[in-house]
């Protein structure tokens, strides 16, 4: 597990084409709601708003904040995946970690590759040269060859890839109680336990 900084933390959430929009919307809540976070960098790619219409009904990319949060917020800033000068770009840019949740393979693909065609797999390079934490919450199954093999190539660059799966010896009683039970496992990896998460204790 990373150990938490003392500072108030700078995140880039990602969310990409897969399916689990319930899983990117648990994480930006969580961390809108966590005192420890200072600002969230928020990108969709295209094929995610596509995902997130058909899943959560949501439209458009304007608002997304707003309909991922059911408010507004100011500690989130949302950029356009075209946007490839935006601040997460730099190097020069303090982000603290990068999560993507969910990785599609295609992101994968692009990151594992050095790509950098898009704000989403320019900010995951850099925090990969700037030894940043990247989390990958990939998403896909069955996984081909090709997919085994640019997660190898993503976690030999420095990445953790960190699939989309959710526990059941918690006892979920929904989809909700699933994603929230992920969403914490993946912000306790990187240094932000939640409050009333599920810890095994064997008991």
């Amino acid at each position: 597990m990373l150990e938490a900084a003392s500072a108030r933390r700078n995140i880039t959430l990602a969310i990409t084409g897969a399916s689990g929009s319930i899983y990117a919307q648990q994480m930006l809540r969580l961390l809108a709601a966590d005192a420890r976070v200072e600002h969230i960098d928020l990108v969709a790619s295209d094929s995610a708003l596509r995902v997130l219409a058909e899943e959560l009904n949501f439209s458009g990319r304007h608002n997304l904040v707003e309909k991922l949060l059911g408010s507004a917020s100011k500690k989130v800033q949302q950029h356009p995946d075209e946007n490839i000068g935006a601040n997460i770009a730099s190097g020069s840019y303090p982000a603290d970690t990068m999560v993507i949740l969910p990785c599609s393979m295609g992101t994968l693909a692009g990151i594992a590759h050095g790509l950098a065609s898009s704000l989403i797999e320019r900010a995951a390079d850099v925090a990969l040269k700037e030894r940043r934490p990247l989390v990958l919450c990939v998403r896909e199954t069955p996984l081909n060859l090709i997919h085994l093999r640019n997660m190898t190539l993503a976690a030999e660059a420095g990445a953790t890839v960190f699939p989309v799966m959710p526990t059941l010896y918690n006892q979920p009683q929904s989809t909700a109680d699933m994603a929230q039970q992920f969403v914490q496992r993946v912000l306790a990896h990187i240094g932000l336990s939640q409050p009333g998460a599920y810890i095994w204790t064997g008991a």
